[in-house]
């Protein structure tokens, strides 16, 4: 027998399979899917096999034999399979990484992972009551009697072998059994009751039911409030109900805490829960809750897409809008795309939802690509926030350069009526750059040539995009002037401030206080039962969170994501606010929405402050109609990067020349230029942007280029199709 071995080796250059023989000694364990370790060069690897053979054309006697087979049943279905193929085909992403996105670490063809099954030891009686009964009456020592009384109400988990154990096992008294242990538990707080749909959900949960079976896709667009979540969560009854399997993607592991809490209190123990906080055995254990079949339901973020679920019934993906669906490094999937992928191979409905739609999936409902849902009304008696914009530029004149005056009234006005605030400043750190006020020199990252954000908390300098951190200087590099500043406002400035205005418990929430394991899951379950009275965060705040107490929302500084160089800055800053807006005001308490900015007639910051989703997408697809960008054209972005900077020039040259002549004239292809990154961890990068609406050319000179560069270890050429970040 001769099989066909993908290897664990992710390079292009050898993105192919390899033909091994199969010693008839391991020939009955070979499956299709399963992994193999095999000599390859000098090392020993791991592979998945692809395809089976009896007899093969190649020279015999240069095929090496497998040396063992490491799995019973296959890590890869045939779903897996095909949709890795299709991966490949139309991400120009190697073969190997599409199939090790999809599995854990312990599932990988990795010869280095060693994740095993844990087990617990129970003790478990083999005698009736009466014959333990009648032992007790006989026995002597008091620990055999106080653990055989415990034994007759159950097993025991063993921790440790004593005297005690050893005499019952050796009369026959009980025997060891093993159970697998759950290495994660989910022990959030959720005050979650079923509650009964209005007309307006109700009638979107049986539209959805009713297309069960087919493949189609819904956009359920519905404002902040409006009840998504129970509308998700009724679909999904109703698939489970057909003994259905459904999986429920969310943006942010900030928000698998709230989700999975109403989950597990509607629906028990069928949940799965798969985020990049859980360990890698954690994320073992629940996997095998899937493959078990024990899981009916999956609640993950974006790699969650990929749970080999058979008879899907649902896919939901909530806050649809949120750039976190795509992975911006290889492979460079969307798990929007994904999931349409699945609801053509399983005939199920997709359902998408947001307050605040990316203007792609609206138009797509425009166009009746997609099914629009609308929920129009909050729920129950709360209504969308009164919404204030302040000007910074008249504030900065009275001496406000972090809080406005009203802002600081009115968090001490919620403050006094013992209500909760949530501030949201998305920039993390202290202050944003440290500079020499007597030479101008502004201290940067040497690898990355970008200015070092100040951590007052570890006093520390960091870069943001390598990761390379050093102690806070006192001394100017440049000069050795000690007339050091720092400039700029990050969440930990913003804490501090507030710690000197007002006596209150505050907590921040961002990258550098979320580290820990279970470190979101504590904040959250700490605000909602106000044991905090401010929170502050960055964008991990800003969606699907729901304190009742929450009744102001204050935005800091609303022009950070304005500034960014980037087509979507606009739309991204509508979504922002519109989504944290949405955090006040959720219960009967009027909410209260202050946004601070320095360019108050923005429409994408008016328009936010009006609720008015519908005005903000006829304003900016006027402007990318003007601009042809998406979703006028489609996009693709080719990256180069390379060590050698003169090379990465020369090179993205050639490939931007080769496009120009073979490309339609009507495609658009701009640069190359220098990305907005330009150099990060000593590697400099250039981009080729592509705008097209047809070009039956395209996919074939792209993948020209993509094998061009394979075997070339100076330069990486890596091509993204529909990028969300330019």
């Amino acid at each position: 027998m001769y099989i066909d071995v993908l290897t664990q080796i992710g390079a292009k250059a050898v993105d192919q399979t390899f033909i091994y023989h199969v010693p008839s000694n391991l020939e009955k364990n070979i499956k299709v899917g399963i992994r193999v370790k095999i000599p390859f060069g000098k090392m020993v690897i791991e592979g998945f096999v692809t395809k089976i053979n009896n007899d093969v054309t190649y020279d015999k006697n240069k095929i090496k034999d497998i040396i063992e087979v490491t799995d019973i049943n296959p890590v890869l279905n045939s779903e897996m399979i095909s949709l890795g193929k299709y991966m490949g085909d139309h991400l120009l992403c190697s073969l190997v990484s599409a199939y090790q996105v999809m599995l854990p670490k312990a599932l990988k063809a990795e010869i280095k992972s060693n994740i095993k099954i844990k087990y617990n030891k129970y003790l478990r009686r083999t005698k009736s009551i009466e014959e333990i009964d009648n032992y007790i009456k006989n026995c002597k020592y008091q620990s055999q009697i106080n653990l055989l009384c415990k034994l007759k109400e159950g097993d025991i988990l063993l921790t440790s072998m004593t005297s005690s154990v050893k005499t019952i096992l050796k009369y026959n008294l009980a025997t060891i059994v093993y159970e697998e242990a759950k290495r994660y538990n989910y022990e959030g707080i959720s005050n979650y009751k079923k509650v009964t749909l209005t007309d307006e959900q109700s009638s979107i949960v049986n539209e959805v039911v009713s297309s069960f079976n087919t493949s189609s896709t819904y956009l359920l667009y519905g404002v902040t409030g409006s009840g998504k979540t129970e509308v998700y969560m009724s679909i999904i009854e109703e698939a489970l109900k057909k003994n259905m399997t459904a999986i429920m993607l969310v943006p942010e592991i900030s928000l698998t805490p709230q989700i999975v809490g109403k989950f597990i209190s509607r629906f028990g123990s069928v949940i799965a829960v798969l985020h990049s906080k859980l360990s890698d055995t954690e994320r073992y254990d629940e996997y095998r809750k899937i493959t078990n079949s024990e899981a009916k339901i999956v609640i993950g973020t974006r790699s969650a897409i990929f749970v080999p679920f058979s008879n899907i019934g649902v896919i939901i993906i909530d806050e649809e809008h949120t750039s976190s669906y795509k992975q911006e490094n290889h492979p460079r999937y969307n798990a929007k795309d994904i999931a349409e992928w699945r609801s053509q191979y399983h005939k199920c409905p997709v359902v998408m939802g947001s307050a605040t739609p990316s203007l792609e999936s609206f138009a797509r409902a425009g166009n009746k690509v997609y099914k629009l849902l609308t929920l129009t009304n909050r729920v129950g008696t709360s209504t969308l926030p009164s919404v204030q914009i302040i000007d910074m530029k008249d504030e900065v004149k009275k001496g406000n350069f972090i809080l406005s005056s009203t802002l600081k009234n009115k968090i001490k006005e919620k403050l006094n009526k013992k209500e909760q605030i949530i501030l949201l400043l998305n920039r993390r750190g202290y202050s944003g750059i440290i500079s020499c006020k007597e030479c101008g020199h502004t201290e940067k990252c040497p690898k990355c040539d970008i200015a070092y954000t100040y951590h007052k908390t570890s006093n520390n300098l960091k870069c943001h995009y390598c990761g390379t951190s050093k102690p806070y200087i006192s001394k100017c590099s440049n000069c050795g002037s000690t007339n050091i500043k720092d400039y700029g406002l990050g969440t930990e400035k913003l804490e501090e401030e507030l710690h000197k205005l007002y006596d209150a418990k505050i907590i921040r929430m961002d990258v550098d206080t979320t580290s820990k394991k279970g470190s979101h899951q504590k904040i959250i379950d700490d605000f909602g039962e106000h044991k905090y009275d401010i929170l502050i965060g960055t964008q991990m705040i800003a969606k699907g969170l729901d304190f009742p107490l929450v009744t102001l929302v204050g935005v800091v500084s609303a022009d950070a994501s304005l500034i960014s160089p980037d087509f979507r800055a606009s739309e991204n800053t509508f979504q922002l606010l519109s989504q944290v807006s949405g955090r006040a005001g959720r219960s009967e308490n009027k909410g209260e929405v202050i946004i601070q900015t320095y360019n108050p007639d923005h429409h994408s910051i008016i328009l936010s402050a009006k609720h008015d989703y519908l005005s903000f997408y006829k304003e900016e697809m006027k402007m990318r109609k003007i601009l042809k960008y998406s979703p006028y054209y489609y996009m693709i972005l080719i990256g180069i990067s390379t060590k050698d900077y003169n090379l990465g020039f020369k090179e993205a040259n050639k490939i931007s020349n080769y496009l120009h002549t073979t490309l339609d004239k009507e495609t658009i292809i701009l640069g190359p230029t220098m990305a907005n990154m330009f150099k990060i961890n000593n590697v400099y990068h250039y981009q080729i942007i592509i705008k097209y609406r047809t070009d039956d050319k395209l996919l074939d000179s792209l993948k020209f280029i993509d094998n061009m560069y394979k075997q070339n270890n100076k330069i990486e050429v890596e091509v993204d199709f529909n990028p969300v970040k330019i």
